[in-house]
C-alpha cells in the first residue's frame, strides 16, 4: 500500500503532518511533507486525533468540463482552454464532515475529482518542470449549487459556500495514470460516476504549467481537475462516497445548514 499522507489534530486543538500506518496510529513528521518534513519519535494512537483536510492551501483552482461527457452532459463543448475557477480555502472540510445544504439553494450537486497538491513554488512552468511541482494526489468533491451557477452566469457563488470542497482524506504520492474515479451516492451498489483518469481533455501537468502561467502556484495549493460524466443532486441525509483506485475514498453526508 501506498504511504499514506495526513493532516490531523489532537484534542488540544494541536495540528501535526503525519504517516498514517496500517494500524492506524500516526507517525508524526516535523513539518508538511513537501516541505521535506521528517518522521519523529512521536506517535498519536487512532482515538487520539481527528483527521482534518491533508492539506490548507492558500488556494483552490479548479478546472470545469475536463472531461468531455461531462461537457456533453452540460450542453456545452469541450472548451480549447481549460475553464478555470477558484474556490475559497475556507469551503475545505475534511471527509466524514457534513456537507452543508445552503438555504439560498434548490439544487446541489456532487462532483467527484481528483485533486493534485504543488509541492514547490511554481511560476511559469514548461510540461516537464510542473510535473515535478505536482507533490501527490488526494480526492474531492466540487461541490456545487446548480441553479446559482445557472443565475449568477459566474460560479464564485455556486461554488463557494462554506463546506463545499470536501478533500482528502490522505494524500499519496504516486497514482496509476488509468486509475478509475468512482462515485456512490448512498447505498445504490453502482456508481453514478465512473471514469478512468486519463479520460481528462487536459492532464494534470498541462493543467499546472497552464495555471502556473496565470498565477504562481504555492507549496500546499490544490487543483481539481474536473468531473466526469454522472453529475447528480444531493439531499439532506444522503451520503456521498468517492472513491479513485490507489488513494481511498472520500465520504460526507448532507446536513440541514
Amino acid at each position: 500500500m501506498a504511504q499514506r499522507y495526513v493532516r490531523v489534530q489532537d484534542p488540544e486543538g494541536k495540528i501535526y503532518y503525519g504517516l498514517l500506518q496500517l494500524s492506524l496510529n500516526v507517525q508524526v513528521l516535523d513539518a508538511p511533507p513537501w516541505l521535506l518534513g521528517k518522521p519523529t519519535d512521536l506517535f498519536l494512537e487512532p482515538d487520539s486525533y481527528q483527521i482534518l483536510s491533508p492539506c490548507a492551501p492558500s488556494k483552490i483552482v479548479a478546472v470545469g468540463k475536463n472531461y468531455a461527457d461531462h461537457a456533453a452532459e452540460m450542453g456545452t463543448l469541450v472548451p480549447s482552454e481549460p475553464l478555470l475557477f477558484l474556490k475559497p480555502p475556507t469551503s475545505i472540510i475534511a471527509s466524514e464532515t457534513d456537507i452543508k445544504y445552503p438555504l439560498q439553494s434548490q439544487r446541489v450537486d456532487y462532483e467527484g475529482e481528483l485533486a493534485l497538491v504543488i509541492g514547490d513554488r511554481a511560476c511559469d512552468c514548461t510540461l516537464e518542470e510542473a510535473q515535478t511541482k505536482i507533490w501527490g494526489y488526494t480526492i474531492a468533491n466540487d461541490v456545487t449549487a446548480r441553479d446559482l451557477q445557472q443565475k449568477d452566469g459566474q460560479w464564485t457563488r455556486a461554488k463557494g459556500f462554506d463546506t463545499f470542497c470536501p478533500l482528502g482524506p490522505w494524500i499519496v504520492r504516486e497514482l496509476n495514470p488509468g486509475a478509475r474515479l468512482q462515485t456512490f451516492l448512498n447505498d445504490e451498489p453502482n456508481p453514478v460516476q465512473s471514469a478512468g483518469i486519463d479520460q481528462m481533455v487536459f492532464p494534470p501537468d498541462f493543467l499546472v504549467s497552464y495555471i502556473s502561467k496565470i498565477m504562481t502556484l504555492l507549496p500546499g495549493d490544490v487543483v481539481l481537475t474536473g468531473t466526469p460524466l454522472g453529475i447528480g443532486p444531493l439531499h439532506v441525509g444522503d451520503r456521498i462516497r468517492i472513491e479513485i483506485e490507489g488513494i481511498g475514498r472520500l465520504e460526507n453526508r448532507v446536513a440541514v445548514h
